[in-house]
């Protein structure tokens, strides 16, 4: 009474609340957005983690089946969805609670019968909400597999903008671009229309509730049920009510599309890791190896290899020569596990020891190889050979660069071994890409090298310089060349010839030459006047 008997003193007080608690719904938005926001960004910290080293463990088979553009859209475009989704809905939904609840306790404590009418516009609202959740959902994976279309388009267009380029492909290019496109754009209309509709028929629902409710609460009021003020306090509560009601569309159709994203990258997190068995081997890996009586093929398709059989002496020189699709490269493949090869489809042992059982980790340290397309990281030089062994030396670095004929093209850039090779290597031409995937696989020191056709983009002269140069530096190791190129393969101690996955014939050069078989017949093909000459020079001058 004392306070009502002073009118400023009351209006004071009242200011004052209000502002005491206008700063402390501030003060707990400012803290409820600030812990919605770190718990998000760990959250999908964690999971961008989880996601980059669960890649790197899956199988190259994996990989090949996969495209790139859209593994890199799942693991930043989706993430994002899913990353806004638990920031900002997530609070949103509880918003939506307190405020239900709230409104429909005022309600039914002022009139049961005017809130039971205002209730039963929920369930229509609710069901109405669902179907579009599950109709709104496939639209959303439609959609994002077609961002993943146009970001592996963008993806393969510009890693390839050499074979563009050279042959003038940019407007065919353009207009590949431009239909998947447009269809990424027809599909978010298509969404934009579905949601249009939502909202449109979810508008009209609630409208109804609130005329309906208004009506009911005038035709209670004139009735003497309730006051005047009762009344208008329930129209308050009841706008209150609509407008979460309304925001349950937004939060289902964001749900819908997080949702979709969550499932995408849980495709990725469900695909099987490599995996070494129970009681993994590191044994030495410098025993003979042997492929027995295997038969592979990939992803299910015709058999690349058809009952393979041969022995590679440890520490021999072992050439493999075939023709394009004979299975040459799926021998690297399997020696490294690159593929897994079934059980029931023979066998590959190193030292006795079943390549299945020995720890990939081991196997792989073990095993160096140089495949047909060396890839180079946008780095340095010194760094694309020191991925091989991270610990080495300037000076190891350079002796490897040596042995792969490299060091002096390096250092005739102005940055010697600290340029940057660009994106792939691309700053680099192609023998020079593969002469510095050499060397970082001499860097590695594995007592297995491979070489898979590895020197097919540098000439002849080159070609005899760089194996002069190998069997200088390789010591003891098991050397298996994989080539089209007979002089690179002629001074194996060892050669076999594949014909369509099959062993043709098995021999040193001289043997296979004396035979009339496919390897004298490419011998032939290949020996001409010119290239004779040229074996002479650089026999002449290297001592090969």
């Amino acid at each position: 009474a004392p306070v009502l008997a002073d009118p400023p003193r009351a209006l004071l007080l009242a200011a004052g609340a209000t502002l005491l608690t206008a700063a402390l719904a501030g003060l707990c938005s400012y803290l409820g957005q600030m812990g919605i926001a770190r718990g998000s960004e760990a959250f999908v910290k964690s999971l961008r983690d989880r996601l980059f080293e669960h890649i790197q463990k899956l199988p190259f088979s994996w990989h090949s089946r996969n495209q790139t553009g859209e593994i890199i859209q799942r693991c930043t475009s989706d993430v994002e969805v899913i990353r806004q989704f638990v920031s900002t809905q997530l609070l949103q939904v509880f918003r939506i609670v307190f405020l239900v609840a709230v409104s429909l306790g005022a309600m039914f404590s002022m009139d049961r019968k005017i809130s039971l009418i205002a209730c039963a516009f929920l369930p229509a609202v609710g069901a109405y909400s669902c179907v579009f959740h599950f109709k709104i959902a496939r639209r959303f994976r439609t959609a994002d597999e077609a961002e993943g279309q146009l970001s592996a388009d963008v993806q393969e267009n510009l890693t390839g903008v050499r074979v563009v380029r050279a042959f003038g492909r940019e407007r065919f290019e353009i207009g590949r671009f431009d239909k998947l496109n447009e269809r990424f754009s027809r599909l978010w209309i298509r969404l934009g229309s579905l949601l249009s509709l939502y909202w449109g028929t979810s508008d009209l629902i609630i409208g109804l509730q609130v005329l309906t409710v208004t009506v009911a609460g005038i035709a209670e009021t004139v009735g003497g049920g309730i006051t005047l003020g009762e009344f208008l306090a329930f129209v308050f509560y009841n706008s209150t009510l609509a407008w979460p009601i309304r925001s349950l569309g937004r939060v289902l159709s964001e749900m819908s599309k997080a949702g979709v994203s969550a499932e995408r990258v849980a495709e990725i997190l469900a695909a099987e890791e490599e995996k070494d068995p129970p009681g993994a081997l590191e044994p030495p890996m410098d025993g003979d190896i042997a492929f027995r009586h295997v038969t592979f093929g990939y992803g299910g398709q015709e058999p690349v290899l058809k009952d393979v059989d041969f022995t590679i002496p440890a520490g021999s020189t072992f050439a493999v020569l075939g023709g394009t699709g004979s299975g040459k490269s799926t021998l690297a493949h399997l020696l490294d596990r690159l593929y897994e090869l079934p059980p029931e489809c023979g066998s590959i042992t190193v030292g006795g020891v079943g390549i299945s059982k020995i720890k990939l980790s081991h196997l792989r340290r073990n095993v160096g190889i140089v495949l047909q397309e060396p890839f180079l990281f946008s780095r340095t030089i010194l760094e694309n050979i020191r991925a091989a062994r991270p610990g080495a030396t300037r000076e190891e670095v350079r002796r490897a660069a040596r042995a792969a004929c490299v060091d002096g093209d390096i250092e005739a850039f102005a940055d010697g071994y600290d340029t940057m090779v660009g994106e792939r290597g691309v700053t680099l031409s192609g023998g020079q890409k593969q002469r510095v995937a050499i060397a970082r696989m001499l860097l590695q020191r594995a007592p297995i090298l491979i070489f898979d056709d590895s020197l097919s983009a540098v000439d002849a002269e080159t070609d005899a310089r760089i194996r002069a140069a190998l069997r200088q530096s390789l010591g003891g190791a098991t050397v298996i060349l994989i080539s089209h190129r007979i002089t690179t393969l002629m001074q194996a101690d060892r050669i076999l010839v594949l014909d369509r996955g099959k062993v043709a014939e098995l021999g040193t050069h001289e043997e296979l030459v004396r035979r009339d078989g496919i390897y004298r017949k490419i011998y032939e093909i290949q020996m001409n006047g010119a290239d004779r000459a040229l074996l002479r020079e650089g026999e002449a001058r290297d001592g090969v």
